[in-house]
């Protein structure tokens, strides 16, 4: 079994670090008797808590930073091979290499088998 990674750490200790204020206040107006303050602070600190991890799963995690910082954006796949206007991008692209994995770097090729 594998333990939290270093991106799982910085994105909890981000997300203390941003909430714990609101949590403080949260709790210190349940002490005070301000319960719909308290609501309020507590969730708030929740939904901060939770936003480091959320943008990571929205842009992409290092691997997926790496490839756009690398330029690599991805190639078509057989089922999304058609150009904008319709036509098969296969038929005329690929007609010269028999398997039409020419513009694959090598290492992408082995990953590919």
């Amino acid at each position: 079994m594998r333990g939290p990674g270093i991106l799982w750490m910085l994105q909890t200790a981000a997300g203390f670090s941003m909430a714990g204020p609101m949590f403080f206040l949260g709790l210190e107006s349940v002490r005070t008797g301000r319960y719909e303050w308290a609501a309020f602070y507590l969730a708030l600190g929740a939904l901060v808590c939770y936003f480091p991890t959320y943008l990571v799963n929205r842009i992409g995690g290092p691997r997926t930073w790496i490839r756009r910082r690398l330029g690599r954006r991805g190639r078509k796949t057989e089922t999304n091979a058609k150009t904008d206007d319709g036509r098969d991008d296969r038929s005329e692209s690929n007609a010269d290499d028999a398997d039409g994995d020419s513009r694959l770097s090598p290492l992408e090729r082995l990953r590919d088998r």
